[in-house]
């Protein structure tokens, strides 16, 4: 069994980077020293880091460009920062980042109301077009939020003996 050869062939697409002709990075693949010149540039001049960055604890320094719209802040901030003591091949370091993005989500809302802008949250979440194109989505999505709404709620207010 282990000497039989298997024909791959009638996989659809199997063995299409075999001709190194049709291989778009073959050409890269046999350059000399010479050729490499196109490739040297200049480290860009590094962007001000005037406000706090977070980044991989696998790269000893920030990007020479980043985004500085909104600095880490708050619950959601502090999620953050401890999501970024982990490496980017963890889960440790992509789950709570997500969570940090929900928190972050409530924690606008919440500004937006202490602001005196009440958010149009139905609108914004597209459940207008969602009641519009898919009821029965929209229903199962309503019910499941209100059953575990309901749930935390009941394990929230139990008596404990």
């Amino acid at each position: 069994m282990e000497n039989t050869k298997i024909d791959y062939s009638m996989i659809k697409g199997w063995g299409i980077d075999a001709d190194p002709k049709n291989d778009p990075t073959y050409p890269m693949r046999n350059r000399s020293k010479d050729d490499h010149g196109g490739y040297n540039w200049d480290r860009p001049t590094q962007q001000p880091v005037n406000i706090e960055v977070l980044h991989s604890n696998e790269r000893p320094n920030v990007t020479a460009v980043f985004g500085t719209s909104k600095p880490p802040s708050g619950l959601s901030g502090m999620i953050r920062r401890k999501a970024f003591q982990y490496g980017e091949g963890s889960f440790a370091h992509w789950l709570p980042l997500v969570l940090a993005d929900r928190v972050d989500e409530v924690e606008g809302i919440i500004d937006d109301i202490k602001k005196g802008q009440f958010p149009n949250i139905f609108a914004e979440k597209g459940m207008n077009a969602q009641w519009k194109y898919d009821k029965a989505g929209f229903i199962t999505s309503v019910a499941v939020t209100a059953a575990v709404a309901a749930g935390a709620y009941m394990w929230l207010t139990r008596k404990k003996d």
